[in-house]
This record gives structure tokens, C-alpha cells and sequence, in this order.
């Protein structure tokens, strides 16, 4: 029997690899260049005054008018110290803390449920409560000095922490029921009625699954109100103005300045300036990462 010899096969020609593009340049985006520009010199224009306030809180009187930005010979303490006694600028940080404390827990109790209840209830005039929510944010604070003076007068508030609270709360209401509504209207509808099936009462679903739900809202907030409050100076000017000893930090540090004026203590107005800023630099670079976690998810909501 004869062997036929076959041919291996043959394998097809490889096809050649497709020449690879040329990188495409990237052109020069002239928008985003000017926006660096712009942050760039926004922060200068806020760092720049922060760190000349700190380093003049440590000079005396003749290095605060010479260099700016030249460093004291030695760091001067007793200016810090001066400020915090002579200058009471401790018995105005704890009037503030009181009422900032109290002003933004009420704001965050009282705003949270009503922003849950607009955003998540339906019923009569829901819309029209929500905008006149939306509304108070318009309104500028100054508008309502005179009346707002002669309602807490009224009410027997005057020159008390307890109506600048009260009022503080009022003022910071419309923008927390503002933030929180759009969070509270994403959450998951299918949790809460599971939490209704299992027995648990409304009060008990708001507080103990859809409030935490809403965590990075409510750190946002909060944050946003401590600083609006602790940076107050008309409302506090206004309604305790007849009671000194109720003063809080804007109105220590203004009077603090006025003083500094004729006794030429400016490394003391200095050194109360920092105490008054070193507190809320500090909440701010504990709280930044959940203070921008929570504006993107509310922005991606």
C-alpha cells in the first residue's frame, strides 16, 4: 500500500499589527488654566491675612509695623495670654460655645424633621411650607433687626443667650430644611416601610434608620451652621447689647479693637483674633473629607 505524503498545513499569514495612532495632544484648555489662576489668587487672598494675623500675634508694636510678613524675634506668649485675661476673651469664647452649641442642635433637630417631612409625606400644603422655607433664605438679616428686637423685648429674651439661640435657630432653619430635603428624598423608600412593617412607629424610623441614612447631609450641615453662628456679629449686636457680660467672641473682638485704638495693645487685638480663628480652622480640617463627601452626594443626588 502506498504512502501518500501530505502537506503540513500551512498556517495563514499573520496579518500585520495596525500602525498605532499618534497620540493625540491634548490642547491647552484656556478656561481651565484661568480657573487655577483664579483659585490660586483666592487662596493667596485668604491665606495670605491668616498667616500675617498669626505672626502679628506674636510681635510687639514695632514689628507689626515694619515687614508684614517678617518673623517675630521670639514667640511672645504673654500676648496670647494678655488677650485671653485682660481682654476677657475667654469668658466670651465659653459665652460662644454655649450658644453656638445649643443654637446649631436646635437648628439640626428641629430642621431634620422638617425637611423628612416635606420630602418624604405628602399632604396638603406641603409645597407651600417647603417655599416658604426657601423663601427665608432671601431675606437678609438686617431687614429685620428693628422688629425682631422689639419681638424678643416682648417675649422677655432681651439680653439673654437663650433668645440669641432661639433666633439663631430661626435664621439657620430655611437653609438646613433647604439641604437636608434633597437627601431625605433619595433615601430608599423600600427601608423605611420595611421598618413600618416590623412594628417601629414613625418617630422610631426617622431617628434610628433613615436619620443615619443621611449622615453625610447632617455632618455637612452641621459644620456650615457652626461657622454661620460663631461668625455672627449683627444678631448678637443687637440683642445683647445691654448685657456685657453675655457678649460673645464678634462682639469681644470689636470691643477688643476699639480698646486696642488708645492703648496701642495691637499684639493683643492679635492674639484675640488666632483664639477666635484657631477654633474653627480646627472643625474645619477634622470635618473636611465628610464635609465634601457629603456635598458631592448631594450634588450626584
Amino acid at each position: 500500500m502506498a504512502l501518500k505524503l501530505v502537506d503540513p498545513p500551512i498556517d495563514p499569514p499573520a496579518e500585520a499589527p495596525a500602525p498605532a495612532r499618534p497620540a493625540r495632544r491634548r490642547r491647552p484648555n484656556v478656561f481651565g488654566g484661568l480657573s487655577h489662576l483664579a483659585l490660586f489668587v483666592w487662596a493667596a487672598l485668604i491665606i495670605l491675612p491668616l498667616l500675617w494675623t498669626l505672626l502679628a500675634s506674636f510681635k510687639n508694636n514695632t514689628e507689626i509695623f515694619g515687614d508684614a510678613l517678617q518673623l517675630p524675634a521670639e514667640l511672645r506668649f504673654g500676648n496670647w495670654v494678655r488677650a485671653w485675661e485682660k481682654a476677657s476673651v475667654g469668658r466670651y469664647m465659653l459665652n460662644t460655645v454655649i450658644v453656638v452649641f445649643f443654637g446649631t442642635a436646635g437648628t439640626m433637630l428641629f430642621g431634620s424633621m422638617a425637611a423628612y417631612v416635606l420630602a418624604r409625606y405628602k399632604f396638603v400644603g406641603n409645597r407651600f411650607i417647603f417655599y416658604l422655607f426657601v423663601s427665608g433664605m432671601a431675606f437678609p438679616v438686617f431687614l429685620a433687626l428693628v422688629p425682631l428686637f422689639f419681638v424678643v423685648d416682648q417675649v422677655g429674651l432681651l439680653n439673654t443667650h437663650t433668645g440669641l439661640v432661639l433666633v439663631y435657630i430661626a435664621y439657620s432653619l430655611p437653609f438646613t430644611v433647604f439641604f437636608l430635603a434633597a437627601f431625605f428624598r433619595t433615601l430608599p423608600t423600600a427601608v423605611a416601610e420595611a421598618a413600618m412593617i416590623d412594628g417601629a412607629s414613625h418617630t422610631r424610623t426617622f431617628f434610628q434608620i433613615m436619620l443615619p441614612m443621611a449622615k453625610p447631609g447632617m455632618i455637612s450641615i452641621t459644620v456650615f451652621n457652626v461657622l454661620g453662628q460663631w461668625n455672627q456679629y449683627l444678631l448678637p449686636l443687637v440683642l445683647l447689647a445691654g448685657a456685657k457680660d453675655k457678649w460673645v467672641i464678634t462682639q469681644g473682638i470689636a470691643d477688643i479693637s476699639t480698646i486696642a485704638g488708645y492703648e496701642a495693645d495691637w499684639p493683643g487685638l492679635f492674639a484675640a483674633l488666632s483664639i477666635s480663628i484657631v477654633p474653627v480652622v480646627i472643625v474645619y480640617i477634622i470635618f473636611q473629607r465628610q464635609i465634601q463627601s457629603g456635598l458631592a452626594s448631594g450634588a450626584l443626588k
